[in-house]
Order: structure tokens, then C-alpha cells, then sequence
């Protein structure tokens, strides 16, 4: 494995910390809460407000940002990653300004539930009734609601990419976009090259996959299901344009070219920005690592190009 050496610093220091697998949850939760290095670059935005999405199940929190400008301007719905295990709204506070300022676009931000509290399927449930709660109430918050995307980064990918496909089986709303920034697509057992290449010492760890894998699906740890692994649905057609990140050193690789393989060939529209050099975790580090910021700046301009006039 060849890693960048702005990416080798911060590996040195996640490294360090002790492996995820052999943690409670209580503290891998407060390590990936850890404050981002102060150089990181954040984007100036106009506004920030948090919501409660009122649905079924306690309330879920949400937090919005606004870009400069007149709007109405585009929403995206945004989903953090931390494994489905933790990760929240301070996590990715720092991405989601920064593609709220780069794409010119509304961001909504999900708290969806978390296991083990919280087992599959509350969170893909929690991210899918935002979507619709969100695009229903779009003009409340000068938001278009014929132009919203869905995001999401690692376990949020996967969760993004499950709330397309729901949104298109069950009944909308209509997306123009999904992105999907090294998601989590398949089981960790799947036998891809990539966990076998990068099962240590590349952000996320092949045991910490499989750790992670066990607390959201908990007994149903044979489940097969496109509404937990993408990667296994029947059918990706009819799915809204897509740009996949993919990362050279990371266990997700495989599966990530899969994906994006399966929707070339079911017709969807398919771009895709793939890292040498970078470790699973290097989005969250513009300012810090120059990849990073690169592909936040593509991303944006992809979407702001995906969204087009009202």
C-alpha cells in the first residue's frame, strides 16, 4: 500500500488509537466524535438551524444549512457515517458546510438512530422518512423540492444509496442525484480483494467491519437484504444520477467499482472520482490533506451541475 504523505501523517495518529474491534461501544463512540484538527477548511455559510423531524419514532434531529443567495436552492440530504454504530450532527458538521457552500445548496443533516440501541433497520427507516418529511416541507425552509440529492459518507453512503432505492420502490420522492463518498455496500465477509489488500491500518479495519456489521444487524447476522447491503439488489435501474468516491487503501474499495459497474450497466447515469493514495476517513480533511479538498470542490461542481436551473 502507497500512501500520500499528507494522508501518512494522519494515519500515523489513527494508528495510535486503539483498534475499534476491542472497544465498548460507549468508547468507540467518543473516538469518533474526537474534535477535527483546527486546520481542517470550513466554509463560510449564511445560516445554521437545527429541526426536529417529527415522525413515527421519537422525534429525529436534523440540523439545516443555507448557502449565500436567493434561493429557492436545492436540497441534500445529508448521512453521516461512524459505522451505523456512532458518528452524529457534530461529527460532519465541517462536510456539510463545506458542501453547502460548494454545491450552493441546502444541506439537511440526519441524527438517524444508531445500533446496537437501535438494530437494522431503524436508521435506513429514520433516513428515508427524512427524506420525505424534508422534501414535503422544502418551500418552509427555501428549498426546492424538484431538485433534491441524497450524501452520505462511509455508513451514510450506504444508507443514501439504500434511501434512492427505496425512494424509487416506494413512491418518491423524485431525486436528480446521489453521492455516495466510499460507502459501505456489502457484508465484510464478501471475499472482495480490497478487505483483503487494506484489512489494516487504512482508516477502517477489515475486524472493525465485521464489528460494525454485528451491532446494526445483531442476530439477523446472515441477513441478506438490499435495504442493508445495495450491493445485492436485484434491480439498480431507474436510479437518479450518481457520482461514486472510491479510495485506493480501503477495505470498501471492491465494492464501491461494483456498485458503480452495476449502474452503468442498468442505465443510470454514473461518475466516478477514484482516490490513489488516500485512506478510508480523508474527507473530513481539507485544509489538511489536499485530496480531500479536491474532491469536495468536484463533488459540488458535479452536483451544482446535476441540479441545473429551477
Amino acid at each position: 500500500m502507497a500512501f500520500d504523505p499528507q494522508a501518512t501523517v494522519i494515519l500515523h495518529k489513527l494508528n495510535a488509537l486503539p483498534a475499534l474491534e476491542t472497544l465498548s461501544v460507549k468508547e468507540v463512540r467518543q473516538i469518533l466524535s474526537k474534535r477535527l484538527p483546527s486546520a481542517v477548511e470550513v466554509k463560510k455559510v449564511s445560516n445554521v438551524r437545527n429541526v426536529q423531524i417529527e415522525g413515527p419514532h421519537p422525534a429525529i434531529p436534523g440540523r439545516l444549512y443555507w448557502p449565500f443567495g436567493d434561493g429557492p436552492f436545492p436540497l441534500i440530504v445529508f448521512f453521516h457515517g461512524g459505522g451505523f454504530v456512532g458518528g452524529d450532527l457534530e461529527t460532519h458538521d465541517s462536510l456539510c458546510r463545506n458542501l453547502c457552500a460548494g454545491a450552493q445548496s441546502i444541506v439537511a443533516s440526519v441524527g438517524y438512530r444508531l445500533a446496537p440501541e437501535h438494530r437494522f433497520p431503524a436508521a435506513a427507516d429514520d433516513c428515508f422518512f427524512a427524506l420525505r418529511w424534508l422534501q414535503e416541507r422544502a418551500r418552509e425552509f427555501d428549498a426546492d423540492g424538484k431538485r433534491v440529492a441524497v450524501c452520505g459518507d462511509s455508513a451514510g453512503g450506504n444508507l443514501a444509496a439504500v434511501t434512492a432505492i427505496r425512494s424509487r420502490d416506494e413512491g418518491g420522492p423524485l431525486l436528480c442525484a446521489q453521492l455516495l463518498i466510499y460507502p459501505v455496500l456489502d457484508r465484510h465477509d464478501s471475499g472482495a480483494p480490497s478487505y483483503i489488500e487494506n484489512a489494516y491500518g487504512c482508516g477502517v479495519s477489515k475486524a472493525a467491519m465485521e464489528w460494525f456489521w454485528s451491532h446494526y444487524l445483531g442476530d439477523q447476522k446472515r441477513l441478506i437484504h438490499p435495504h442493508a447491503m445495495p450491493l445485492r439488489a436485484n434491480d439498480l435501474s431507474g436510479l437518479p444520477s450518481t457520482l461514486i468516491v472510491t479510495v485506493e487503501n480501503d477495505p470498501l474499495r471492491d465494492e464501491g467499482l461494483a456498485y458503480a459497474q452495476r449502474l452503468r450497466l442498468a442505465g443510470v447515469s454514473i461518475s466516478h472520482i477514484h482516490c490513489a493514495g488516500m485512506y478510508h476517513g480523508f474527507i473530513l480533511m481539507p485544509g489538511v490533506i489536499d485530496e480531500a479538498a479536491r474532491v469536495i470542490e468536484e463533488s459540488c461542481k458535479w452536483l451544482r451541475a446535476r441540479f441545473g436551473e429551477p
